[in-house]
């Protein structure tokens, strides 16, 4: 969920910094933020089908800095400096999969305290989820391939510890990816190190 492509204008962009307890403390460079580990907050989107029997499940591009070509079921990205989680999250459905005006409901919250490849990753975690049958569009450099799922299949795969799977996203979803039906109510918490 947490982009970061290997190019150095995106290097460039401006992050929101956050302290330990989720307040916004002011911003930095996308480079520094991953690279001194600061703390700041991603926003992603779960998307089911309409009929809640499918979820949109995708590999991220290889290109990216941060969980390069692993497979991720929201469509998120950092916040920016001014910028909420929930617009966040719309922001990058948009750009991700080129989804707009979907209703977003919230679903999960956490602190992760993190790591890929020798980076310190310190994110808040936000997870949206909307209800779309209408085309999806990837963009190409954040987006390698994408298809539709049972929730049972992505479940099959997310118990498989060596399955390539976005870790902060595996953190911040647990179990929310149940069929609707059978899903518990929101979460909120704190996940270290997996």
């Amino acid at each position: 969920m947490d982009s970061a492509p290997n190019t150095s204008p995106t290097a460039h962009e401006m992050v929101a910094v956050f302290d330990d307890a989720g307040r916004a403390i002011g911003s930095a460079e996308r480079a520094r933020v991953y690279d001194e580990g600061l703390w700041h907050a991603s926003a992603g989107v779960l998307v089911r089908s309409g009929d809640g029997r499918r979820l949109y499940v995708h590999r991220r591009s290889d290109t990216k800095r941060v969980f390069a070509g692993h497979h991720d079921c929201l469509a998120g990205g950092v916040v920016e400096p001014g910028e909420t989680p929930e617009q966040a999250a719309s922001r990058e459905l948009a750009e991700e999969l080129g989804i707009t005006g979907a209703e977003l409901t919230p679903i999960a919250q956490v602190s992760w305290n993190g790591q890929w490849q020798g980076l310190r990753l310190r994110c808040h975690l936000y997870a949206y989820e909307t209800h779309w049958d209408g085309p999806i569009v990837h963009q190409e450099s954040e987006i390698a391939a994408g298809w539709w799922w049972t929730p049972e299949e992505l479940a099959t795969h997310l118990r498989d510890p060596a399955w390539p799977f976005a870790p902060d996203t595996r953190a911040l979803l647990g179990n929310r990816v149940a069929p609707d039906e059978d899903r518990p109510g929101k979460h909120t918490g704190t996940a270290g190190n997996e």
